[in-house]
C-alpha cells in the first residue's frame, strides 16, 4: 500500500504588515464610543442616517448617496431605530444608542487604510522599508485619526481611493493569468465606490483612467502580443474601468430609491411625479383623482422651475398698483403670481374657449397637445390675461394679470395654446403629474413664464409671472407647468360622475414613472439644486491647508478642558510639503538632462520614477487642486485625500534619492540617521497632540495653551 503523502498547507505573513494593521485597528478603534455625544459633521451625516433607518427620501445636493447608505449600515447593525434629534453639535447620545456601531465603519476604513498605503507602496515597487515607512506616516497622523474615529465620510473616501490605486498596479505587475483580472474587476468597483461616497473621487478615477490607458498604449505597442490577446487585455479595461462603474453607480442610486419609498422633507425639490412615486405626501393627497385633463377640470398648476421651495400659479382680489416706484404704469388689473404654499387661490379651471360652460361633460372631453384653453381663476373667476403690457419687475417682458374690463378700449386676450413638452408617442393628451405644459399666448405669441423675482409688499412678496416672447425664453425650464391637483369637480353630481369613471384616466401615476424617470431627475437635481452655503467660522481656504495655518474644532466639553479638533500632525505634515517640492524639481532637472540625451538613470528607475509621479503627484494634484474652483464652504478635511498620496510619496522619494543619487555610504548613513531622527520626532509630534485627538486626557488651561504651535489655531481652554 502506498502511503499518501499529507496535505502541506503553506501560509505566508507579511508580519510588518500584520504589526502595521493592528496598531492601526488600535489607534482607530479604541475608545471609539467616546464622546457620546454628536461630534461636528456628525450632525449632518446623522440626519440621513435617521432617514435611512425610517426609510424617508431625501436627497443630498452635495453628493450621492453610497457613503450614507454604508455610514446606515452601521447604525443598522447597531440597532439604531432613527429616533434621534441631530440638532446641534455635542448633544449627548442616549444610552440606547450605540454609539460605537454608528461610527465603526468609517473607523474601519481608516484603519485599513493604513496597510493599502503600505501594499500601494510595495506596487509601485519600492522597498519594504518605504512601504513601512509609507505606513508609518499614515499610522501617525492625527488628523487622519480624527476624522476615521467619527461618522464622517473622509476615511471611507480614501479607503476606496487607495483600495483602486493598490488593485489596479496588482493587476498590473502580476504575470498573465485569469486571476489578475479579478484585482481589474476589483480596481473598477473601487473607483464606482470612491465616486459614489463623494463626487470629489471622480478625479482620482480619471487619474487612475489616465494611468491605465497609458499603459494600453504601451500594450498596443508590444509586438510580441498576438492581436487576440490584445483585444482580450483591452475589452477587460473598458468592461472593468469604464463600464463596471457606471453600471455601479446606477445600481447606488437604485438602491437609495429602493430603500427610501417615504415622503420626506426633500419631496418639494422633485417633481409631482417623483412625489407621487412615495408614500404619503402627495401621493396621498392626489391618489384616485382624474389622470386626463379635461375641458372644465380644475387644476393647480406647478411651475417646474421654481427652487428649492415649489411654487404654484395665482391669484388674489389684488390689483397691480396704477404706477410702480420708478414711475411706470401698469394695466391696474388682477395680480397673477407664483405662490410658495398651497391655497384656495391656487386653483384654476380649464375652459373651452368656444363654450361657456365650466364643468365636466360626459363623457369628459380631454385636452390634447395643440388645443386652444381659456383659465379661469377658480375664486375671483378672472380670466388668465396677458397684454402688451410692461411686467412689473422684468419690463422686457409681457405683464399677466386676471383680466378686469375698465371699459377703457382693453379688450381680453386670453386665449392660451397648450404645448405639451414632453408628450409620448402613444398619446398627446394632457395628463395630470406626469404632463409637463407650456401656456402660448395666442395673441402675443409669448410664453407663460416663472422669473422667480420677489413682488415688494403690494404683491405680498410672491413670485413674478410673465409672457415672455418664445425666441428670449424657449430654452428656459421656468416654462414648464404641471397640473398636480386635479379634479372634476365640487358639485355631488360632478363628484358621482367622476368616481363612476372606469377609464384609463384612474390608472395609479406612481407605476408610470421607472427608476430611469426618477435616477434621471434626481441626478439632475443634485447638479442644479444648491443651498445657499454660508461662511463657517472653520472654513478654510486651499492654500491655507498645505501650510496647515488652520484647525476645527470638533468637539468640547460643556464643563471641562477635555476637547478634540482636526489639527495634523506638523512633523509630517512639513515632510509631504518638502517631498512634494523635491519630486518637481528632480523631475524637472531629470527630463532637462534626458532632453540633452544625458541619462543618468536606467530606464527601469526613469519609468519607476514617471509612475511615482503620476500616482501620488497625480493623486496630490487631482484631491487638491480643483478646490481653487469650487465655490462651496471648504475645511481642512478637504484636503486628506490628497495627503495620503503625500505620504506614499516620501518614503518613495527617499529611497529613489538614497539608490540612484548618494553613492558614498558615509552619506547614505548619514541621511539614514536623519530619517531615523525625523520618525522619532513624527511619534513626538504625534504623541503630544494625542490629547486633542481622543479628547484624553483633560489637560490644563497651561497645557493647552503650549499645544497651541501656531497663531491661528483656536485652542479653546478654561482657566480654573
Amino acid at each position: 500500500m502506498v502511503q499518501q503523502p499529507p496535505l502541506v498547507v503553506t501560509v505566508r505573513v507579511d508580519l510588518v504588515l500584520l504589526l502595521l494593521t493592528l496598531l492601526s485597528l488600535w489607534t482607530r478603534l479604541s475608545w471609539l464610543g467616546r464622546p457620546a455625544a454628536v461630534v461636528f459633521d456628525e450632525v449632518y451625516y446623522g440626519q440621513f442616517v435617521s432617514l435611512y433607518m425610517k426609510r424617508v427620501f431625501f436627497m443630498d445636493d452635495s453628493g450621492p448617496p453610497l457613503g450614507h447608505m454604508i455610514l446606515a449600515l452601521g447604525a443598522y447593525l447597531g440597532g439604531f431605530d432613527g429616533n434621534f434629534v441631530w440638532n446641534r453639535i455635542g448633544a449627548e447620545f442616549p444610552s440606547a444608542v450605540c454609539v460605537w456601531s454608528l461610527r465603526l465603519v468609517p473607523a474601519l476604513c481608516g484603519a485599513l487604510c493604513v496597510p493599502l498605503v503600505y501594499l500601494l507602496t510595495l506596487e509601485l515597487t519600492c522597498s519594504r522599508w518605504a512601504a513601512l515607512g509609507a505606513g508609518l506616516l499614515l499610522l501617525l497622523e492625527n488628523s487622519l485619526i480624527v476624522q476615521s474615529r467619527f461618522m464622517l465620510l473622509e476615511s471611507v473616501l480614501i479607503f476606496f481611493l487607495l483600495l483602486a490605486f493598490v488593485s489596479y498596479l496588482r493587476f498590473h505587475n502580476t504575470p498573465d493569468s485569469c486571476s489578475r483580472f479579478c484585482w481589474l474587476l476589483l480596481a473598477g468597483a473601487s473607483c464606482a465606490a470612491a465616486v459614489g461616497v463623494k463626487y470629489i473621487g471622480i478625479f482620482s478615477y480619471l487619474s487612475l483612467l489616465g494611468v491605465a490607458s497609458l499603459h494600453t498604449w504601451n500594450l498596443i505597442g508590444d509586438r510580441t502580443i498576438s492581436h487576440l490577446k490584445l483585444c482580450v487585455q483591452c475589452v477587460a479595461r473598458v468592461v472593468c474601468l469604464l463600464v463596471l462603474p457606471v453600471l455601479l453607480y446606477v445600481f447606488w442610486f437604485y438602491l437609495h430609491l429602493s430603500l427610501l419609498r417615504r415622503s420626506g422633507p426633500h419631496d418639494q425639490l422633485m417633481s409631482p411625479a417623483f412625489q407621487a412615486s412615495l408614500e404619503g405626501g402627495l401621493s396621498r393627497i392626489t391618489r384616485g383623482q382624474p389622470l386626463e385633463v379635461a375641458y372644465g377640470s380644475q387644476v393647480t398648476l406647478r411651475s417646474s422651475a421654481s427652487q428649492p421651495l415649489p411654487c404654484w400659479l395665482h391669484s388674489h382680489k389684488a390689483n397691480y398698483p396704477i404706477r410702480y416706484e420708478n414711475g411706470r404704469g401698469s394695466s391696474h388689473q388682477q395680480q397673477v403670481t407664483c405662490y410658495p404654499f398651497k391655497d384656495v387661490n391656487n386653483w384654476w379651471i380649464i375652459k373651452d374657449p368656444g363654450r361657456q360652460e365650466l364643468v365636466v361633460s360626459s363623457p369628459p372631453r380631454p385636452v390634447r397637445h395643440g388645443d386652444l384653453i381659456q383659465l379661469v381663476h377658480g375664486m375671483t373667476s378672472r380670466f388668465l390675461n396677458s397684454h402688451d403690457v410692461a411686467a412689473p419687475m422684468s419690463p422686457q417682458a409681457q405683464e399677466v394679470s386676471g383680466y378686469i374690463d375698465f371699459n377703457v378700449s382693453m379688450a381680453p386676450q386670453n386665449l392660451w395654446k397648450v404645448d405639451i413638452s414632453n408628450r409620448g408617442a402613444e398619446s398627446d393628451s394632457w395628463k395630470t403629474i406626469l404632463s409637463e405644459v407650456r401656456l402660448l399666448h395666442v395673441n402675443t405669441s409669448a410664453v407663460l413664464r416663472l422669473t422667480g423675482a420677489a413682488l415688494p409688499d403690494w404683491g405680498f412678496r410672491q413670485l413674478e409671472v410673465v409672457a415672455e416672447k418664445q425666441f428670449q425664453a424657449q430654452s428656459s425650464s421656468s416654462l414648464d407647468w404641471t397640473v398636480e391637483e386635479h379634479r372634476y369637480g365640487t358639485s355631488q353630481e360632478q363628484r358621482e360622475r367622476e368616481a363612476e369613471l372606469h377609464s384609463p384616466t384612474h390608472i395609479d401615476v406612481d407605476r408610470k414613472v421607472s427608476f430611469w424617470a426618477k435616477f434621471f431627475e434626481l441626478q439632475w437635481k443634485m447638479l442644479t439644486v444648491k443651498q445657499e452655503d454660508t461662511e463657517h467660522k472653520y472654513s478654510s481656504a486651499p492654500l491655507e491647508w498645505i501650510t496647515m495655518e488652520t484647525n476645527i474644532a470638533y468637539w468640547l466639553h460643556p464643563s471641562t478642558n477635555a476637547q478634540i479638533h482636526l489639527i495634523g500632525n506638523p512633523v509630517s505634515w512639513g515632510v509631504a510639503n518638502i517631498s512634494l517640492l523635491a519630486y518637481q524639481l528632480l523631475a524637472a532637472v531629470y527630463l532637462l538632462k534626458r532632453r540633452r540625451g544625458c541619462k543618468v538613470l536606467p530606464e527601469a528607475a526613469w519609468h519607476q520614477f514617471v509612475l511615482l509621479g503620476c500616482v501620488c503627484v497625480g493623486g496630490w494634484c487631482v484631491n487638491f487642486l480643483p478646490f481653487f474652483l469650487m465655490e462651496k464652504t471648504l475645511f481642512l478635511y478637504h484636503y486628506l485625500p490628497a495627503l495620503c498620496f503625500l505620504y506614499v510619496l516620501s518614503p518613495a522619494l527617499l529611497e529613489h534619492i538614497l539608490t540612484h543619487l548618494i553613492s558614498r555610504p558615509t552619506h547614505r548613513q548619514a541621511l539614514c540617521v536623519c530619517v531615523l531622527a525625523l520618525m522619532a520626532c513624527v511619534f513626538l509630534s504625534y504623541r503630544t497632540l494625542c490629547p486633542l485627538t481622543y479628547g484624553s486626557p483633560e489637560l490644563s488651561a497651561n497645557q493647552l495653551q503650549g499645544l497651541k504651535w501656531r497663531e491661528s489655531w483656536d485652542i479653546l481652554y478654561r482657566h480654573r
